[in-house]
């Protein structure tokens, strides 16, 4: 039976010494490695605009009715150009969201952007 502190990474023994179903794909294969860091990538940009996009929601609900932000063009283009900020924050992973997942996916000597 596994405890809240048992680890779930399938690549560390279990600490009652049972085997783990779970297949550890090679770490030295590139195209698991790129798949991911896209995955990574990819999830810290949905979380980055989900973050932004709750921001905006709140900010909307706060103005005033003659407020730009009250505005449905305004909003469209501000949504718009919350998408490409997040894609382009997830792709210098200013949040640490994605090396976070890699961290759990890949082990640490090949994990991209490990200083």
């Amino acid at each position: 039976m596994m405890d809240r502190t048992t680890p779930l990474n399938p690549l560390q023994p279990q600490a009652n010494g049972a085997k783990t179903d779970a297949v550890a794909p090679a770490a030295e294969d590139a195209a698991y490695l790129a798949k991911a860091t896209r995955a990574a990538v990819e999830f810290e940009s949905f979380f980055i605009s989900q973050m932004l996009k709750d921001m905006r929601s709140t900010t909307r609900e706060m103005a005033d009715e003659d407020s730009v932000f009250k505005d449905k063009v305004n909003q469209d283009m501000q949504d718009m150009a919350d998408g490409i900020l997040s894609k382009q924050m997830a792709g210098q992973r200013a949040f640490g969201v994605a090396d976070a997942i890699l961290r759990q996916l890949v082990p640490t000597k090949i994990t991209p952007g490990n200083t």
